[in-house]
């Protein structure tokens, strides 16, 4: 369970605020807007889609080697 605690003196706003942040950032605002309504094949496909494109993209920003700024820079063999 998601939980923030008010630190002392805080606004109950800003608190307010981080525990929607981390609701978002934990995926459970997205999981409750999904699950509010039917959700037809073509959206469960779209957003199966998009959420693989997403991964796809994170794991070749990873992966990807990083090429020598100068020529000078590269490790000699």
């Amino acid at each position: 369970m998601t939980e923030v605690q008010i630190r002392k003196g805080e606004p109950v706003d800003r608190a307010l605020k981080r525990l929607k942040t981390r609701l978002e950032m934990d995926g459970i605002l997205e999981e409750v807007r999904r699950l509010r309504a039917h959700e037809t094949p073509v959206q469960r496909t779209r957003r199966k889609a998009r959420a693989a494109a997403k991964r796809g993209k994170i794991r070749f920003r990873f992966t990807m080697p990083k090429a020598p700024t100068a020529p000078g820079d590269a490790p000699s063999a």
